[in-house]
C-alpha cells in the first residue's frame, strides 16, 4: 500500500511513520502543513521548518502545504495537497483528539483513501514508554501550568515521564501532551540515516501566558555509528 504520513517532526507523527514502515507500507511522502497561525486547531507549529532536515535524514520525499490556519479551511488546504498525490492511504499521529481524527477520516473518505491512526486511544503512559525506547525526543513547546521554562529543550526520558505522570495527578496535564500542553521534536529514530544536532537555539518564554517555545535557529545532520 502506498501511503503518505502526516508529518510534523514531533513524536506522534514519527510514531505514525515508524508504524507504517513496520507494516511494510510503501511510504511515498511525508506531508507537512505549514500554518501561519500559532493557534492552529490541526497542525503542529514549533520548528515545522526542520521537517526538511528530518526528511533528508530519513530519505523520504517531503511535500509541504501552506495554510492560513483558519479553522476548517486548514483541513481543506490539506485535502488539496493530499489530493494531488498518488497514494492509497494516509497515516496520522492522532492519539486522543476527536476533533483532528474526525476531520482526517472525513478528508480521507472524500479522497477515496484509507485512514490509519496507529496511536489512537493508546494508554498515554504505555505509549510514552514505548516512544522513549524508540526515539530521541526533546520538548520544543509548552503551554500548561506546571511545565515551566526549564522544560524547553528537555529530553523526554523516564525521569521526565515520571514527572509528567505526577503533573497529570496535580494539574490534569495529558501525559502525552495531546491537549497541546507540550510539543516535541524527534532528533533521532531507527529509520533516520543521520541524527539531528541543534547548533543554535533560543528559548522564548511568556510569563503572562505561562507558555514558551524552543526556537531552533540552526541545526545539522550528523552521521550515525
Amino acid at each position: 500500500m502506498r501511503v503518505a504520513v502526516l508529518y510534523s517532526g514531533g513524536k506522534d507523527s514519527n510514531y505514525a511513520l515508524y508504524w507504517a514502515l513496520e507494516q511494510g507500507f510503501e511510504v511515498k511522502y511525508l506531508v507537512s502543513m505549514v500554518s501561519e497561525s500559532d493557534e492552529s486547531y490541526m497542525y503542529h507549529v514549533p520548528n515545522i521548518h526542520l521537517t526538511e532536515l528530518q526528511a533528508r535524514a530519513i530519505g523520504i520525499s517531503l511535500v509541504k502545504g501552506f495554510t492560513s490556519g483558519e479553522k476548517e479551511k486548514e483541513v481543506e488546504d490539506m485535502k488539496i495537497v493530499l489530493g494531488g498525490l498518488s497514494i492509497d492511504g494516509i497515516v496520522s499521529g492522532a492519539l486522543a483528539s476527536e476533533y483532528q481524527k474526525r476531520r482526517v477520516d472525513r478528508m480521507a473518505k472524500e479522497l477515496g483513501l484509507e485512514s490509519f491512526a496507529p496511536a489512537w486511544h493508546r494508554d498515554p503512559v504505555d505509549y510514552m514508554r514505548e516512544l522513549i525506547d524508540i526515539f530521541d525526543i526533546v520538548v520544543v513547546g509548552t503551554a500548561a501550568y506546571g511545565l515551566d521554562e526549564r522544560w524547553l529543550g528537555r529530553e523526554i526520558d523516564e525521569k521526565a515521564l515520571e514527572e509528567l505522570v505526577k503533573l497529570n495527578g496535580k494539574y490534569k496535564i495529558h501525559v502525552a501532551g495531546e491537549g497541546g500542553e507540550f510539543e516535541t521534536f524527534v532528533r533521532d529514530a531507527p529509520f533516520f540515516k543521520a541524527r539531528i544536532v541543534f547548533d543554535e537555539v533560543e528559548k522564548r518564554w511568556d510569563e503572562c501566558s505561562y507558555s514558551g517555545v524552543l526556537e531552533v535557529k540552526r541545526a545539522h545532520l550528523e552521521k550515525k555509528g
